[in-house]
């Protein structure tokens, strides 16, 4: 059973740093597409952040572009999520998600169209 593992989320203050983890196992990610949602209370599911399998293309959503900074080790089989200048708009749980891709230069925004998921790790931001 594949399985996604986030880690990394605390209480921080405005303007603080965080990177995110998401550790997967059962599977060598080499193939896979990946990305990063999260989700507030009484909200949706929101995209954040996705890679390509290849790792050459991103793609962030424009409430956190230029915050954040995914990136993916392929021989760790972890996917990171670097998040700059964080705001209380920022709180939120996190979760991973691993999409199978055959193509190598395509990321994805949609929930619909990942394969696995993570738990999530809640972020917290104070004002």
């Amino acid at each position: 059973q594949v399985r996604l593992v986030e880690r990394g989320g605390q209480l921080v203050q405005t303007g603080d740093s965080l990177r995110l983890s998401c550790v997967v196992s059962q599977r060598t990610i080499n193939g896979d597409a990946m990305g990063w949602f999260r989700q507030a209370p009484g909200q949706a599911r929101e995209f954040i952040s996705a890679i390509s399998r290849s790792g050459d293309i991103t793609d962030y959503a424009d409430s956190v572009k230029g915050r954040f900074t995914i990136a993916r080790d392929n021989v760790k089989n972890t996917l990171y999520l670097q998040m700059n200048s964080l705001k209380p708009e920022d709180s939120a749980v996190y979760t991973c998600a691993l999409r199978f891709s055959p193509d190598n230069a395509r990321t994805y925004q949609s929930p619909a169209d990942y394969n696995y998921w993570g738990r999530g790790t809640q972020v917290t931001v104070s004002s």
